[in-house]
């Protein structure tokens, strides 16, 4: 157990930081080649929030263990409303901008409630994934058409040049893909292992411990962000995070190992994810119409303890 447990933890800390190379640099190397910045800044956009989970997802589908796949999605959903979006309130009250009512907030609603309806039967489909990828394609022509300013804006989202030859910037992102799915694959051995030591179920770890762990990135930009005063880009990056967790993530165990899946995470889980989407999005619309637009700190304390009644809740009958 305490081997499966150093497995699992140095391979949390390791895809976290491959991750965050392989993106920058990836993306200067796509940058010192002279590929368009618009489209380097719409994959940074579309992949840059989610990649830990994507990663994780694909080698877990591929390793024939779909549930943790399943349950990172659903369990990194519901982690970052309730415990990342409720740190991130202790720190500071959010401005909420007028687009955040009138664009991300209907998507991420729509693209959950499809999900809901796609995992009702308790099975996700080949034909499932691909829905969801044309959704993501839908969603992602959304969130880009009419924005102003939207080459400024995209090119905000590309790293400095180091000065760096490309072929430093090259091996360093090579190096960074190879420890990242070296590293999701040490943590989805540590997983499974405490699964099985524990008698829990693979969905179960995948729900808690693998979700926390790739959700981390999001709940660090979002402290930064709000320390620095950039309020937006903390609850931005939770909503796209649960937009491209759900419409490019999940589809990945559908069309990789397509099967029956654990009836709690078409249904408890599930039911989590849109409940605590729901609430943000309430509390976006109603705080949001308020005079000052803002969600206050106090909002923090029964998120965090949402998710705390999740755990406690999960913790219950789970057998592998």
């Amino acid at each position: 157990m305490l081997l499966f447990s150093a497995a699992l933890i140095a391979g949390l800390i390791l895809l976290i930081i491959s991750s965050d190379k392989f993106i920058e640099h990836a993306a200067l190397v796509a940058e010192k080649l002279n590929v368009n910045p618009m489209v380097i800044g719409v994959t940074l956009v579309a992949f840059g929030t989610s990649a830990p989970e994507m990663v994780v997802s694909t080698m877990a589908a591929l390793d024939n263990a779909p549930e943790i796949a399943i349950g990172n999605v659903l369990g990194s959903n519901i982690a970052n409303v309730a415990l990342v979006f409720g740190v991130t309130l202790l720190f500071s009250a959010i401005p909420i901008s007028k687009g955040l009512i009138t664009k991300e907030v209907p998507l991420v609603i729509g693209i959950t409630l499809l999900t809901g309806w796609l995992l009702h039967d308790s099975y996700l489909s080949f034909y499932d994934g691909v829905i969801l990828l044309i959704a993501f394609a839908f969603i992602l022509f959304t969130l880009l058409r009419g924005s102003k300013n939207l080459e400024s804006q995209l090119k905000e989202e590309l790293p400095e040049n180091d000065g760096d030859s490309v072929a430093k910037s090259l091996i360093i992102s090579l190096i960074g893909l190879v420890v990242l799915i070296g590293s999701s694959k040490l943590l989805i051995w540590g997983a499974v292992g405490i699964a099985k030591g524990l008698g829990v179920s693979e969905l179960v770890i995948g729900l808690t411990i693998v979700a926390v762990g790739t959700s981390l990135p999001e709940l660090a930009a979002s402290i930064s962000s709000v320390r620095k005063g950039l309020h937006s880009i903390a609850i931005g990056n939770i909503i796209g995070s649960n937009i491209f967790n759900l419409a490019t993530v999940l589809p990945i165990p559908g069309l990789i190992s397509p099967g029956a899946i654990d009836p709690n995470a078409s249904g408890r889980d599930y039911y989590w994810v849109l409940g605590l989407t729901l609430a943000l999005s309430i509390l976006i619309f109603v705080f949001g119409k308020s005079k000052k637009a803002t969600i206050p700190r106090w909002i923090g304390i029964p998120l965090i303890g949402s998710y705390i009644a999740y755990l406690l809740l999960i913790s219950f009958g789970s057998t592998v």
